[in-house]
């Protein structure tokens, strides 16, 4: 019986490894993973038909501004965060916003991960984010299947 238990123990621990995600690593690379380029031609399709000429397009294939880039502590991908932000969809939908909200890197889609170390405490960026890098083919909750994400963030602090 206690065999079976330590074997039990063993084998959930060495498995448990392999839930965690790329984004809790602190070797976290930004770049890995790339949305696909018929998803980046959209978000910039998005871009252009609404004048946004100044986003820039990061290594995954998210576009972002920078409107401040602040001037504090600089997150990485094993930081804690608290954050206000605006989530909508390109038609202007906001499905979901918040103040000092506190997470950290592990917890978040990947263009989060990706976007928001791009700037430091104080700062707020713009986040344009291609569906592979947000939620993907799947709805969630009020988002629809394979849609771009748009975020408004304001980092306020970094743990």
């Amino acid at each position: 019986m206690i065999k079976n238990l330590v074997f039990a123990f063993f084998i959930l621990t060495f498995f448990s490894g392999c839930l965690k995600s790329k984004v809790a690593s602190c070797n976290y690379d930004a770049c890995y993973d790339k949305a696909p380029d018929s998803e980046i031609q959209a978000v910039q399709d998005y871009l252009t038909s609404h004048g946004i000429t100044n986003a820039q397009e990061h290594c995954s294939g998210l576009f972002y501004v920078i409107d401040n880039a602040g001037s504090g502590k600089q997150p990485t991908a094993c930081s804690a965060v608290d954050v206000d932000y605006k989530g909508s969809l390109t038609d202007g939908t906001v499905f979901d916003q918040g103040t000092h909200y506190q997470t950290y890197f592990g917890n978040v889609i990947q263009g989060w991960a990706n976007g928001v170390p791009l700037i430091k405490t104080g700062g707020t960026i713009h986040l344009y984010i291609p569906p592979s890098l947000g939620y993907g083919s799947q709805p969630y909750g009020p988002i629809p299947a394979n849609s771009i994400l748009i975020f408004d963030i304001t980092l306020n602090v970094v743990q």
